[in-house]
């Protein structure tokens, strides 16, 4: 621990979104002891992890935004608005361009600019979609400890590092199921699960990087995480987790995966 606590903030974000990297490939190595999860498993663990992110979008990045800009008495509110706001707007931009296909979606419904590209490909970049603020939040908590902000907490950044990790195994599995569904081999199936989480390492270091070389940032940074992932909860994760006719699990997956991630980050941070 001593030796992972030495390392300057961008390595330490890097090594622990290897980690969250890691969770997902475990995830979506389910295909090799199942060929099928039923789809109420699946809904529930989505669900599971749409909670965890709008946790982690509260606890562990709005709030220390809010607390960072003290100095600002009563407009204290205003750079996480801004960062909030603009990162839901990043995420939306990237949506629309980006060409990606929603879990369980036929191919006509791809969204994004046009391509040819095969549903396999197109399934793979909507789950790298969602990874991308959530490498970003991690990088950015990570970035806060390293410039020494008083509601930063090396506790705090362990604990969202882990929340979204543990988040990442429904994601996995949530991208590999559905390709082994289709006839795709296991392997496949795995290297194209656990690949859509290898955008969060590169998310990570250049948060962690941004931060450190621009602290006046940080409390946006914080916010435009918190507003990315947002944005992809509510436009991807819980409309897909609520289409299978199973939303009352869905939900309850929900809540579990939120007070999963109220509890690490308080317990923790």
């Amino acid at each position: 621990m001593d030796f992972f606590l030495n390392l300057s903030p961008v390595m330490q974000a890097f090594l622990a979104t290897l980690f969250t990297w890691g969770v997902t490939a475990l995830g979506a190595a389910v295909v090799f002891t199942a060929k099928d999860i039923s789809k109420r498993v699946l809904d529930i663990m989505l669900g599971f992890a749409g909670g965890v992110m709008i946790a982690a979008s509260y606890w562990s990045l709005l709030a220390p935004a809010i607390e960072m800009s003290e100095h600002m008495g009563a407009f204290k509110f205003v750079p996480a608005t801004i960062g909030f706001i603009l990162g839901a707007v990043f995420l939306r931009l990237v949506d629309m361009f980006l060409p990606h296909l929603h879990i369980n979606a036929p191919r006509s419904e791809a969204e994004g600019v046009e391509t040819d590209w095969n549903s396999s490909i197109l399934l793979v970049l909507a789950i790298t979609l969602h990874n991308i603020p959530e490498g970003l939040a991690v990088g950015v908590a990570f970035g806060a400890v390293g410039v020494g902000y008083e509601s930063a907490s090396i506790g705090g950044a362990i604990a969202l590092a882990l929340g979204i990790g543990i988040q990442n195994f429904p994601e996995g599995a949530a991208v590999s199921v559905p390709l082994r569904r289709q006839g795709l081999s296991r392997f496949k199936s795995f290297l194209y699960g656990q690949a859509s989480a290898i955008v969060e390492p590169i998310a990570a270091v250049v948060g962690a990087a941004a931060v450190v070389v621009a602290k006046p940032l940080l409390p946006y940074a914080l916010a435009f995480a918190a507003g990315a992932m947002i944005f992809v909860v509510v436009e991807e994760v819980i409309p897909e987790s609520q289409a299978s006719g199973y939303g009352d699990q869905a939900t309850m997956g929900c809540i579990i995966g939120f007070a999963v991630m109220m509890t690490l980050d308080v317990a923790l941070g």
